[in-house]
């Protein structure tokens, strides 16, 4: 539905469980191949890593697992070897706590994917223009390479070191016969994304309303994707035409009453512009009510027996403490059947009925029934 950059600046969305299984294979392939084996720490790599680095005069290897590097990533500190230590010791704590497939998400979802890009899933959308659902084994071989070197993901240079690191990867996916031969030459075949992809910006309004309100959390919503487009195209056209009169917002609530779930939510229109209040969320904002109380004041009076619907309802001009309701056609019927007087949507009927009912009692039928921007008392409101 769309997306929002977060606080600290990085495109990143809220960790998931859901990280596709050509994802983990590549990742387990060319970071950690022992993973499904080990218990956060795997001795081996960790000795191995010592001798190069003995070897080498310097630090080219870390022999770090999965799980230490998901520690690394949590904890953002500078790499030293009493870090390492403490890496060790809270990997095999996170193993105790947490299945194999719950860390590869959470390493997933914190890894680096160049440039201020965060976790799979944005990079998925950031340099694919789809979810990570949809990963190819060409693109989760990238991904999988990436955070060893998130400086390749660079569009202007770097391509060839990131191609050659994708490509060795499919190769040993070939050679342990994680792939076939036809998939091996279809993925080498894929170019490397060439520039990063615009996030969608289906539903902004709504999204921005659930990153205010649930931040940091998965939400499912009930949006119909093709309905929303649809929507969207007619509040475009609409608002064409009426913005030669100067209406220059428009929005489109629309609900499933079977469902009773919302599958299409428009705030306004034009949400790019920062001009004319589009970026507003008109649903949100609290406006005058109108005619739409008079089906509840209508259905508040059926209900305690104080009208029928073929009572007859004064409709004629009257003054109430210096207002004078008029009609919209301003013109009265003299008397008009109740149900006929709210069929029409007739102004002086219901004024007459709402004095009839009562003001407080008509208020806190409102408040029962879910108004929620009544924040004055009934006096107020007359």
């Amino acid at each position: 539905l769309g997306a929002r950059i977060a606080s600290d600046g990085q495109w990143r969305f809220p960790p998931t469980d859901s990280i596709p299984d050509k994802y983990k294979t590549c990742l387990m392939a060319f970071e950690d191949r022992y993973f499904r084996y080990h218990p956060g720490v795997n001795p081996l790599s960790l000795g191995r890593a010592m001798v190069q680095n003995i070897k080498a005069g310097r630090v080219v290897s870390g022999g770090s697992t999965l799980t230490m590097q998901t520690v690394r990533l949590m904890r953002k500190n500078k790499r030293t070897y009493f870090e390492k230590f403490i890496e060790i010791i809270l990997a095999t704590r996170l193993e105790l706590s947490y299945s194999k497939n719950r860390i590869i998400a959470l390493y997933a979802s914190h890894a680096p994917m160049g440039g201020n890009v965060v976790g799979i899933d944005a990079a998925a959308w950031r340099y694919f223009g789809h979810g990570a659902r949809s990963l190819s084994w060409a693109e989760s071989a990238t991904l999988a390479v990436l955070p060893n070197s998130p400086s390749l993901m660079h569009f202007g240079r770097n391509r060839d070191a990131l191609l050659t690191k994708r490509n060795r990867l499919l190769q040993k996916l070939l050679d342990n016969g994680t792939i076939s031969e036809t998939d091996y030459r279809l993925a080498t075949a894929e170019p490397l994304p060439e520039n990063p992809h615009s996030l969608p910006q289906i539903a902004p309004h709504l999204v921005t309303r659930l990153y205010l309100s649930q931040p940091g959390t998965h939400v499912q919503s009930t949006i119909d994707k093709s309905l929303q487009l649809q929507a969207d195209n007619v509040l475009e056209r609409w608002n064409t035409e009426f913005s030669q009169n100067h209406i220059l917002n428009l929005a489109a609530l629309i609900v499933d009453l079977e469902k009773n779930e919302v599958i299409s939510y428009i705030g306004n229109v034009n949400f790019g512009k920062q001009q004319s209040g589009n970026q507003v969320d008109i649903i949100q904002s609290s406006r005058s009510t109108g005619s739409i109380l008079k089906p509840f004041l209508y259905c508040a009076m059926l209900q305690e027996g104080a009208l029928l619907p073929g009572e007859l309802l004064p409709d004629i001009p009257i003054n109430v403490g210096g207002f004078s309701p008029k009609n919209f056609s301003l013109q009265y019927d003299g008397a008009v059947h109740a149900n006929e007087a709210l069929a029409r949507s007739l102004n002086v009927p219901s004024v007459v009925s709402l004095r009839r009912y009562g003001v407080p009692k008509f208020y806190d039928f409102l408040k029962k029934a879910g108004l929620t921007t009544l924040n004055r008392p009934a006096d107020y409101y007359g």
